[in-house]
């Protein structure tokens, strides 16, 4: 059996743990070359370069193909990987379809901006790729959706970049939600204090030689060269999920969909906050919002720590309510509020969510096993969804959506449907 044949049909066995920056990986014993995930890095600088370096530590993976439009990026990493491996192998490139090209190649990573995201991961499933990509899932709902079409179409693996998915805290929530020791949960509330900082613009700034900021803008309008906009943590578009809102939205908001087990889209939209007031992000500088879903429940993202009694004094948490108490955690740390004490435990609910081996193992994993991964994109599409709607309802003034599941969109607001996507820079078109 050839290489490619072995990764459709192998099944697991390897061990480790790794939540990103978070914690330091434990990879497992060497694979032989043949059974080796061969993989490419797309868009390496920050959360890209730590990408090359967790793949790069696991001898279950072998990575041959380096891209980034920042030469720079491009050549530290592309030396990294050929110091590693003590050969010149190892292609660079400035273009992600020539990495796309490349049949030798099994899966990739990606960290670009928002404003490519789609593009290159919907593309990436096209040319029969699995993907590792970083947060933001995508600039819009209907890159979401295309994303999950055609992941499913094409039959690959997928891992949203929330590593700390992972982490025993989150599963030991999900056990305790999920035990019916707090009653019917009807209310959820998630924040993280401070806002976004302001991206101004920096006037007459020049594009460093070797960066094509062209290429960079990709399908986004043309817009002046500004160094701020290019810089990892705040991406062009930065629709919120992503930049300071990456650990609130995508991650914190992960383990209330998670443990409550919601598989719905909100039927009801309302948001307030502040949008930007200088430079060309499109992110709130601060948003609430309020959802409601089909079976009642209610859901408020703020983002700031709300007065409640269950707060904990956490910048950045979760709590869950429920007919007969509540729970509140953050990534390491819970308190459960039941019958007038605070505990952090409840040793009579059992083990029952199997633990990660570690978020980049499950991922190379499952691309030889082909089954789900945790951060799977049926689950991220839908987990991330209300984020897209409540961008929507914050730039439309704050007024309340309403959503139509069936129909995939808005009731009666064709100003909101028409934000559900974007248009793009030609020659640039998401894949149908």
């Amino acid at each position: 059996m050839n290489r490619r044949g072995f990764l459709r049909t192998a099944g697991t066995g390897l061990i480790g743990a790794g939540l990103g920056s978070l914690v330091v990986p434990r990879w497992s014993l060497a694979a032989p070359p043949s059974e080796q995930v061969v993989m490419g890095h797309i868009g390496v600088g920050g959360m890209g370069s730590g990408h090359v370096g967790w793949f790069l530590g696991s001898p279950q993976v072998r990575v041959i193909a380096i891209c980034d439009v920042d030469e720079g990026h491009l050549n530290s990493n592309l030396q990294k990987v050929r110091n590693h491996y003590k050969n010149t192998e190892a292609s660079g490139y400035r273009d992600f379809r020539q990495v796309l090209d490349r049949t030798d190649i099994d899966a990739i990573s990606t960290a670009t901006p928002d404003h490519w995201r789609a593009m290159i991961v919907t593309h990436a499933f096209m040319a029969g790729k699995d993907v590792y990509a970083e947060k933001p899932l995508a600039h819009n709902y209907l890159e979401a959706q295309a994303m999950l079409r055609l992941g499913t179409r094409y039959k690959r693996v997928y891992q949203l970049g929330t590593q700390i998915h992972a982490g025993d805290n989150y599963h030991r929530v999900v056990e305790l939600v999920r035990s019916g020791i707090l009653g019917k949960i009807h209310t959820l509330r998630v924040w993280s204090s401070g806002g976004a900082g302001v991206i101004g613009p920096t006037p007459n700034a020049q594009v460093p030689p070797n960066f094509d900021y062209d290429f960079w803008l990709g399908p986004a309008p043309w817009r002046p060269y500004d160094p701020g906009h290019t810089h990892f943590r705040f991406r062009y578009f930065l629709d919120f999920s992503c930049g300071h809102y990456a650990d609130f939205w995508c991650h914190i908001s992960d383990v209330g969909f998670w443990a409550a087990d919601i598989k719905t889209t909100p039927k009801t939209i309302t948001a307030r906050g502040a949008l930007q007031k200088q430079g060309i992000a499109d992110a709130p500088r601060t948003i609430d919002v309020d959802l409601e879903f089909p079976d009642g429940l209610k859901y408020f993202w703020t983002s700031s720590t709300p007065q409640t009694p269950e707060n904990c004094g956490w910048g950045m948490a979760c709590t869950f309510y429920g007919t007969e108490g509540a729970l509140t955690c953050n990534y390491g740390e819970r308190a459960i509020f039941l019958g007038g004490q605070r505990l952090r435990d409840i040793e009579s609910v059992p083990k029952t969510v199997p633990r990660s081996p570690g978020h980049h193992v499950n991922f190379l994993q499952c691309v030889k096993s082909r089954a789900l991964t945790e951060s799977n994109l049926p689950y991220v599409v839908n987990m991330t969804t209300p984020m897209f709607f409540g961008r929507i309802s914050l730039v439309l003034g704050g007024r309340t959506l309403h959503w139509d599941e069936s129909k995939k969109q808005f009731t009666g607001d064709d100003e909101a449907n028409r934000l559900l996507g974007r248009v793009y820079r030609q020659p640039w078109a998401l894949p149908a």
